[in-house]
């Protein structure tokens, strides 16, 4: 694909985007936003990598549970992994993203609706344990797909992905409407079910990443901050069914305030301490993302931080390092930059400044929208015309290299999910609005000392 030719592309799918109008608004009357010959509007730009992003969810998902599958490659080539493999967190991004596709009029209410039914549907019969679902799952089937020998079995980190996009959806079902309140009834009790508190493993003060049903404990991953967990502490503080102690979160996830203790990098302070990224200060930049596509950042304090001012700082250290780009890697600056953990020359790999590859992850900086608006775009801009081959069906593929040379039409949900979640907080705080409603959700934040508002 040539620049003319992906720019004419990519003025085709504007223009129909751009029909679909604004969020919440009646399709009557439909204009093109495109008004240049040679230059979209930074708004149709954002509206095409919604949509293509949201296809990733829709068109793209699995057929049986309408769930997200773990990985799409358009190149049709999966070694030792079948692309029906679902995935459990990338689905609760994609649950968001499908809100963002009614809103943006990508599609109606309804079609999202029987989708939300259809998934719905698929997480009361799929396997779960203790309430807590897997990593994988086998599409057809719903019967748990191992991640790894012995995580066969609950995933709470996952679960926790997942419970927050379906959060999501419920406080988007609309109660005088019978179709949509039975749904919300529905997702309600799934969330009841997920028994957080098992996985303190019998009450220690610190939450467990896996049980399995084979292998009990064995995996034995406490979870202790800072990293992408901070959702499932909260949503553990949250269940009105099987919520956990305070203490479970200031000794274990804040490891009795050891996690307050930032450094500055790059001429930032990185507000908390990034843990077990050795000789990084900071970690990969979807720590920055996974908790906060539904946890709103903005005004988000405890004792220990001010999460904003973490999220805003993580994302332009990473920018930062990259203009600098200390190894004098081919194509780095200003408008190309973006470390996190995607595929990689070597494989699945976690980008950062100390573990920099050369490898550009498209979903680094876009779903940093929020917190670089003007370092995301010029970077969006850049992906959209002056780059080849980078954008299929599905958005940006998921890593490039211009360093090696190294090019892959692939993607991953769980890096694919956030960008239109996160897009479209930035536009409209919609999908922060949602989740943040919901009343459980702001019990647990004052239960840890959280202030919000």
């Amino acid at each position: 694909m040539n620049r003319l030719f992906n720019l004419a592309l990519i003025t085709v799918l504007t223009l129909f985007v751009a029909s679909c109008g604004q969020p919440g608004e009646e399709q009557k009357e439909k204009t093109p936003a495109l008004q240049v010959s040679n230059e979209l509007s930074e708004d149709s730009l954002l509206t095409l990598v919604q949509y293509q992003t949201f296809q990733y969810f829709w068109d793209g998902a699995e057929p049986t549970s309408g769930l997200a599958r773990e990985r799409y490659h358009m190149d049709n080539i999966y070694p030792s992994h079948d692309k029906d493999i679902i995935t459990s967190g990338g689905s609760g991004f994609g649950l968001m993203a499908i809100i963002v596709g009614i809103e943006r009029g990508f599609i109606t209410r309804d079609e999202g609706i029987a989708r939300f039914q259809k998934i719905v549907d698929y997480l009361e019969k799929a396997d779960s344990f203790h309430g807590v679902w897997p990593h994988w799952w086998d599409g057809p089937t719903g019967k748990v797909q191992a991640f790894s020998q012995k995580d066969d079995g609950g995933d709470l980190v996952e679960t926790s992905f997942l419970a927050a996009g379906l959060l999501t959806v419920r406080q988007y079902m609309q109660e005088d409407d019978p179709v949509e309140a039975d749904l919300e009834q529905r997702i309600d009790a799934l969330w009841r079910n997920i028994e957080f508190d098992w996985h303190t493993k019998g009450g220690e003060n610190v939450l467990y990443w896996h049980w399995s049903p084979n292998y009990d404990w064995e995996m034995n991953f406490d979870v202790r901050g800072y990293n992408e967990c901070l959702i499932m502490y909260v949503l553990a503080a949250s269940s009105p069914t099987h919520s956990v102690d305070p203490a479970v979160y200031h000794e274990g996830w804040a490891r009795g305030g050891d996690i307050a203790d930032d450094t500055v990098y790059y001429g930032l302070p990185t507000v908390l301490d990034h843990y077990e990224t050795n000789d990084s200060p900071v970690g990969p930049l979807f720590w920055a993302h996974y908790s906060y596509v539904g946890l709103n950042p903005k005004n988000l304090k405890d004792q220990y931080g001010d999460y904003w001012q973490l999220n805003t700082n993580h994302a332009m250290i990473h920018y930062k390092h990259c203009v600098e780009n200390p190894n004098d890697f081919e194509g780095f600056g200003p408008d190309c930059w973006g470390l996190t953990s995607s595929y990689s020359i070597q494989g699945y790999a976690g980008h950062r400044p100390d573990r920099d590859l050369g490898v550009i992850s498209p979903t680094a900086a876009l779903s940093s929208f929020p917190y670089t608006p003007e370092e995301s775009m010029a970077f969006l801009k850049f992906l959209y015309t002056e780059t080849d081959s980078l954008i299929g069906d599905y958005g940006p593929y998921d890593a490039f290299s211009f360093e090696s040379s190294w090019y892959l039409p692939r993607y991953l949900a769980i890096d694919q999910g956030p960008i239109p979640v996160m897009i479209e907080n930035h536009r409209t705080g919609l999908i922060w609005d949602l989740f943040m409603s919901a009343p459980e959700v702001q019990e647990g934040l004052d239960k840890l000392g959280f202030t919000y508002e």
